[in-house]
């Protein structure tokens, strides 16, 4: 088997492939571009790849292709109905990065939250050392506890943090772009859209990238959400048009946003985002919600677990 690695670096530099080489011939490419890929592929067994278009302009030379492995989640990369008319089978990875999502999504809400950035500055400008009280706190911030926190996505990571908002004495309520109705407990409350937005204090997003939920938070959208709350996206970032985000910001519709995805991913120059130079109001990380030490090395053992099925004769993880 010739299996083929496309974007080995998105794993991290500190990441070990030596799994794989028991599976067959295994070359790695630390990056691919759309235009090289045709060539680099041409004659796998096997590709693994995270970001990558998986249509028939990136693999009509690919004549011995049977698997696509992904070592993501998120399958609006793969062309379905291609894949499907060729016989290959598909496989993504589920469930690996559950704790680390919702981690780094506490992780952003509480710096805004708090205003830890103001704060962090004002130490270490050395106001501090002048100030005539034990404390200061011009930045004011609230208790989470007693707050709504809402959820776009009631997957596991979307659980995951109903959980940890609960521990901190959140009401939780949940929305589903596409409709399905959650199994929830008692105290776990499904709304409309209008609903999550109007009364969340905190409004996070598990949810994928679809028809229903492409722009899904846009003007319209930020317009009905509290002056005082805080946004979170951890998922995809389509999800949240930038433009209107921008003017959501800028315009104080909202008190603050916490990104890790982005539509265009490295951020485009033209990214209206980029101007919020305020971290008490935006905080944009570079896509790492999912890459602790853990998470990405449990990736890449879910990635070998995929192809050991596939060779095996048997579906894991399959998508197409």
């Amino acid at each position: 088997m010739k299996i083929i690695f496309l974007e080995g670096e998105n794993l991290g530099e500190d990441m070990v492939f030596t799994p794989f080489l028991h599976l067959g011939e295994v070359t790695i490419y630390p990056s691919t571009s759309e235009k090289e890929m045709p060539e680099r592929v041409k004659d796998a067994d096997i590709i693994v790849a995270n970001k990558l278009p998986m249509c028939e302009e990136t693999l009509k030379d690919a004549k011995n292709l049977k698997l696509v492995c992904l070592t993501a989640t998120g399958i609006n990369n793969l062309d379905g109905e291609y894949l499907k008319k060729r016989g290959i089978h598909a496989c993504n990875v589920a469930g690996y990065s559950t704790d680390a999502v919702a981690q780094h999504t506490f992780a952003l809400f509480f710096y805004l939250w708090e205003k830890l950035s103001f704060y962090d500055d004002y130490v270490k400008s050395g106001a501090y050392i002048k100030n005539r009280n034990f404390s200061y706190f011009s930045q004011r911030f609230y208790e989470l506890s007693g707050k709504t926190w809402g959820i776009i996505g009631m997957g596991a990571i979307g659980q995951k943090v109903a959980d940890i908002a609960e521990a901190f004495g959140c009401k939780v309520i949940c929305y589903s772009a596409s409709g399905r109705k959650y199994q929830l407990t008692s105290d776990r409350k499904q709304v409309d859209f209008d609903t999550i937005l109007q009364e969340s204090d905190v409004l996070s997003i598990h949810a994928p990238l679809n028809s229903q939920t492409e722009n899904l938070i846009d003007l319209q959208a930020l317009k009905k959400m509290k002056p005082t709350s805080v946004l979170i996206n951890v998922a995809r970032g389509p999800i949240v048009n930038q433009e209107d985000l921008y003017t959501a910001l800028t315009q104080n519709m909202i008190a603050g946003a916490g990104l890790d995805v982005l539509k265009q991913e490295p951020m485009a120059e033209d990214n209206p985002l980029i101007k919020i130079q305020d971290s008490k109001k935006l905080l944009i990380t570079p896509h790492i919600a999912w890459a602790p030490v853990e998470t990405r090395f449990r990736c890449r053992d879910e990635v070998v677990k995929n192809i050991e099925a596939f060779l095996a004769g048997e579906d894991r993880n399959r998508v197409y």
